[in-house]
């Protein structure tokens, strides 16, 4: 018998609900606070929750692609994003991308990122972004999600298992924010020095599509 959703703990984020629309919104009307870099800031939203897995285990490793269409893909090899089966034996996966960070939403002085600024949690990049693909991995099973800012348009759907573990986040950053651009400077060195237990490869497939414009 599986145990009822009403009696799983809180850590991160909460249970209860599966979207928090007023918390959306309020994202949603202020950018400006929650994305003050644009999309970079977004990308380190992302890469944080990969740094959490790294240094909980003996490391980890991040891929990230910066798509042609503007879009940007993070893909980990942690555990996977939690995943239950609740009493009516339901998948449920843990709020991440609609509900606030219990941890730091409320309290922006507890952890800045590699930008200096605030960390706010994954619901500020899934409520910025035109849309957010959530791909999770995990031992017992895999399954996609589609978000358009912030807000679930497709039910959680069972993906092939293929015997890895780890989250893909894919998300197009809202065309107000700007495009997505790097800092000049070392930025992937502050990575490391911010998160020393996570690697982070950056392929930047927008060079390959001008190249082949040119062509």
């Amino acid at each position: 018998m599986n145990a009822t959703r009403e009696s799983w703990v809180n850590t991160t984020h909460d249970w209860s609900g599966s979207v928090d629309a007023d918390h959306l919104s309020h994202i949603r009307r202020n950018p400006g606070e929650f994305a003050p870099d644009g999309p970079w800031h977004l990308l380190l939203e992302v890469l944080a929750y990969s740094a959490d897995e790294a240094s909980s285990s003996a490391g980890g490793r991040c891929v990230v692609v910066l798509h042609a269409d503007g879009s940007v893909s993070a893909r980990d090899d942690g555990r996977g994003t939690d995943t239950r089966v609740d009493e009516h034996s339901r998948s449920v996966k843990k709020p991440v991308m609609a509900t606030k960070d219990l941890r730091f939403f409320d309290f922006p002085q507890a952890e800045v990122l590699p930008d200096s600024r605030p960390r706010r949690g994954m619901s500020v990049v899934a409520a910025l972004s035109e849309w957010l693909i959530h791909t999770n991995r995990r031992l017992n099973g895999a399954w996609t999600q589609r978000y358009e800012h912030g807000v679930p348009v497709s039910d959680l759907e069972p993906v092939e298992v293929d015997g890895t573990t780890g989250t893909l986040v894919h998300f197009k950053p809202d065309e107000s924010l700007g495009p997505v651009t790097l800092p000049k400077g070392g930025c992937l060195a502050r990575l490391a020095t911010a998160w020393p237990h996570l690697e982070v490869q950056v392929d930047d497939r927008r060079l390959w599509a001008v190249a082949k414009a040119r062509g």
